[in-house]
């Protein structure tokens, strides 16, 4: 009988996110998650856990990481793929919401709910993928004068501060309605509300 391949480190590190995304999407995602907890779950000891991530802070800054690579190659993506800043925006907001109702144990890290119990500086980073998001949007918003001689009636900084507690808003309520209020379920009306922003 041939031995099971050996994974490579970065394939464990991997596997390791892969369970814990799962397990924060689990009936027990609420609950405090131990280095034990996951290591039973990824099926190998503690030790070996932490020869892979040299903590638990670490694990959850890998995964954030990993949201926040995953989020921004597809808001470029968006970009390139369309010019209309409006549209753009709009895009953009759909592709946030449909990555968190389609994530539900990763919006959880987003809110922060699934980082209670965590290291403090997790809960900054968190504010940094936010601080980074809002910033793409002022870009996106800033253009608009250059590529359609189009400006806002209030300052780009404004609009992208409030199209960020939109999507900050709409992860809360996912995640507060126990994943049954989907974030993008009623995305067309509230747009209606946005679009004015564009008049």
């Amino acid at each position: 009988m041939e031995k099971p391949m050996k994974r490579s480190v970065k394939e464990r590190r991997q596997q390791v996110l892969t369970v814990l995304t799962h397990m924060l999407h689990s009936e027990r995602g609420m609950e405090r998650m131990t280095t034990a907890r996951l290591a039973e779950e990824v099926g190998v000891s503690e030790a070996a856990l932490y020869r892979y991530f040299p903590s638990k802070t670490k694990i959850f800054e890998a995964l954030i990481d990993n949201i926040e690579g995953n989020l921004f190659s597809r808001i470029n993506h968006s970009i390139k793929n369309e010019t209309n800043t409006m549209n753009r925006v709009r895009d953009i907001l759909q592709m946030i919401l449909d990555f968190a109702r389609k994530n539900p144990g990763l919006t959880r890290v987003l809110t922060g709910h699934a980082l209670m119990f965590e290291s403090p500086q997790l809960q900054a980073r968190v504010a940094q993928f936010f601080d980074r998001l809002e910033l793409q949007f002022v870009n996106i918003l800033q253009m608009r004068k250059l590529r359609e001689g189009k400006s806002f009636s209030t300052d780009e900084r404004t609009v992208a501060a409030y199209l960020v507690t939109f999507c900050e808003g709409q992860f809360m309520r996912y995640v507060r309605s126990n994943f049954r209020h989907t974030p993008n379920q009623s995305f067309e009306q509230q747009w209606k509300l946005i679009e004015l922003l564009f008049a």
